[in-house]
């Protein structure tokens, strides 16, 4: 009797096992069914599909977080009253562009709008709807609008250090048509954006086939196939159809940045976005003027050459952007960071670097690496027109680490 009470034990415990098991496969195959159906928001040229990044917060929450507050990820976003940094409230809405032309930013309930009007005339000479924001508002913000499918540039943009309203970058101070946009301006401003022009120099495209901002998937890749493997398969935790930086080489990872922070670049007979993190950018482009030149790398968009040409970069052999900056997070104007990436290094090294400085003016700095080292610098490139001081020079930080005599104007 204790026999068979036993065997009928140990059989219900093989077939609560069995069942377990099974429940259990089932539930990761329905898993696996509810993650296969992800839906892309635009395909790259390559035919691979990008998604939401914000498909990537349920594994990487804070990291997403904390990039959608950053200026890449924020470089190129539809226009909003969140997203458009200039006033429209009266007394704040307007540009005098000369005597003759001001424009007035006004807000209705289909959305802004940039409209210029002539002197003595009570409507505008047109109304211009602003669809999209270029730039995080750091320095600035440009305009675009959309005209079917043609993407435009309107001429007036938005300057942060004065909060006002100014004429574009290289606008004339007379009324101006709107300035095509061409696929090499979006390039270094959103992940992607597919030209449908039939030529590199046309500015028609696909409206829905669009990446906003520069997001994960410029410098890791597509991740579709990334978050489908990992849904399908969450206990694999070796990331799968993924580009991972540490995968990269030196030069590698330094392309991924020397694309947009590079300067003017000439491209060879690969169109705009065909460039992926991994690629050897000289396969794809070279820079338009002479890189020994110090004379000939500004400061605006020329971090690469600048750094290259540091001390800091010759003397080091793994030393790249990320060495001291974090790419996920919003570090502009956080000095004690950067200056306790300096000193990582510098206090190892195997004679460490002590500043000669005047130790007073060293004091007034607090110790600042970054405002003595690579001071702020006035751009030859970067102009605007200010009505009130004429043309001015926009300042940058430069990425020239080295030792400055004199103040930098």
């Amino acid at each position: 009797m204790q026999k068979n009470t036993l065997y009928i034990i140990t059989i219900g415990i093989i077939i609560l096992g069995a069942v377990s098991y099974f429940a259990f496969n089932l539930k990761k195959s329905d898993n696996k069914s509810e993650y296969v159906a992800i839906i892309p928001i635009a395909t790259h040229s390559n035919g691979m599909d990008f998604i939401s990044s914000s498909a990537c917060i349920e594994c990487h929450q804070q990291i997403v977080e904390d990039h959608h507050r950053t200026a890449h990820f924020n470089s190129f976003q539809p226009a909003s009253k969140n997203t458009i940094k200039g006033s429209f409230e009266e007394g704040k809405n307007t540009l005098r562009l000369n005597d003759d032309v001001t424009f007035k930013f006004i807000e209705k309930n289909t959305g802004f709008y940039q409209e210029p009007v002539i002197k003595d005339q009570d409507v505008p000479f047109y109304s211009a709807k602003m669809n999209i924001v270029v730039g995080s508002g750091t320095k600035g913000q440009s305009y675009l609008m959309w005209n079917n499918n043609n993407l435009f540039q309107l001429q007036a943009s938005y300057f942060t250090p004065t909060n006002s309203w100014i004429n574009s970058p290289g606008a004339p101070d007379q009324l101006a048509p709107a300035r095509p946009v061409l696929e090499r301006c979006l390039e270094c401003h959103t992940t992607y954006a597919q030209n449908i022009s039939g030529n590199k120099n046309g500015n028609q495209f696909h409206r829905e086939n669009l990446v906003y901002g520069i997001d994960c998937q410029r410098c890791h890749g597509p991740v579709k196939e990334h978050v489908k493997y990992h849904k399908q398969n969450p206990y694999d935790k070796i990331a799968k159809h993924i580009i991972k930086y540490s995968s990269l080489s030196r030069q590698q990872r330094l392309d991924a940045c020397a694309l947009c922070h590079s300067g003017l670049r000439t491209e060879t007979t690969e169109r705009a976005f065909s460039f992926m993190t991994g690629d050897t950018l000289k396969k794809f482009s070279f820079p338009d003027y002479d890189e020994s030149s110090l004379e000939e790398l500004d400061v605006h968009g020329n971090q690469y050459g600048l750094l290259k040409a540091s001390k800091c970069f010759t003397k080091s052999i793994t030393l790249d952007c990320t060495t001291c900056h974090d790419p996920h997070k919003k570090e502009r104007g956080n000095f004690t960071t950067f200056n306790q990436k300096c000193m990582s290094c510098h206090s190892t090294m195997e004679k460490p670097i002590n500043c000669s400085g005047d130790k007073d003016e060293i004091r007034k700095m607090s110790n600042n690496c970054i405002q003595c080292h690579m001071p702020l610098v006035k751009s030859k490139t970067m102009k605007i027109q200010i009505p009130e001081n004429g043309e001015v020079s926009v300042d940058v930080r430069t990425h020239l680490i080295g030792i400055y005599n004199q103040k930098v104007n």
